[in-house]
């Protein structure tokens, strides 16, 4: 037996997504996905593999940006991580021979995450009873508490992704993108901690470790096949941040 089975996602049930039902961009990357034939994998029942824990470290560090989406617990999959899947298979057609580069893999894990916010500032006052903001939103208070920001700070920050989601997006976009791209460059811990010193202050500075960013500058490093500045991936990020409305620009040139 093997330890893990493919499945298309027609087969995995969605969990969440009437949350999203009012947001136009999630029903394209779901159709995104299914018109390419992404497809997941899934352990098998005693195939060795079936623990979080196992999981976790197959995507985390086996995980390739042209291969299956992601190796999932169960037959599940929730709405937000169906999108996240989406922008990651985006980046790949987007970027073509530069998103196995180290800033492709970091600008596209840079996009798909940050989208994040740009869900909570859709959801929140529409969408009343969310998986996903019950999840998200304490997760990134923590965040927020342990960067040393009060309630009513993070209040306020909630209330700047509602009131513009798709600033909210890029705003958090940059800081992820300017922080990963600088710590896969530092030479040494000192380069480093000034790099993390010099992000205080960004708006959204407050949610910068809400992400993984050690495993993303770990694997940019590993597996990277270009460990410099990449020209191509350099040009989209420029255009997304002169874009009036940079999800608008993501839903012609990466979506359409």
């Amino acid at each position: 037996m093997t330890a893990l089975r493919t499945l298309a996602l027609t087969e995995l049930t969605i969990e969440d997504e009437g949350s999203f039902r009012h947001v136009g961009i999630y029903r394209e990357l779901k159709q995104a996905l299914l018109t390419r034939g992404v497809q997941f994998l899934v352990p098998n029942e005693g195939g060795g593999v079936e623990s979080y824990e196992s999981v976790l470290l197959l995507n985390l560090a086996f995980w390739s940006p042209d291969d299956v989406a992601e190796v999932l617990l169960d037959e599940r999959i929730t709405a937000d991580q169906l999108a996240h899947n989406a922008w990651h298979r985006l980046a790949t057609s987007a970027l073509g021979e530069h998103a196995r580069t180290t800033e492709g893999l970091l600008l596209a894990e840079c996009v798909a995450s940050a989208f994040d916010v740009y869900f909570v500032g859709r959801l929140v006052g529409h969408a009343v009873e969310s998986d996903f903001l019950e999840t998200q939103v304490p997760r990134m208070r923590e965040a927020a508490e342990a960067a040393g920001v009060d309630e009513d700070a993070f209040e306020l920050l909630i209330e700047r992704m509602v009131a513009n989601p798709e600033q909210a997006f890029e705003s958090l976009r940059q800081l992820l993108f300017d922080t990963t791209t600088a710590l896969v460059q530092a030479p040494d811990l000192a380069a480093a901690a000034a790099i993390l010193a010099g992000t205080a202050g960004h708006p959204m500075a407050a949610l910068l470790h809400h992400y993984e960013l050690p495993t993303w500058v770990l694997y940019a490093r590993a597996y990277g096949t270009s460990p410099g500045r990449c020209e191509a991936v350099r040009a989209v990020d420029g255009e997304l941040r002169a874009a009036r409305d940079p999800i608008a620009w993501l839903e012609t040139h990466w979506l359409t």
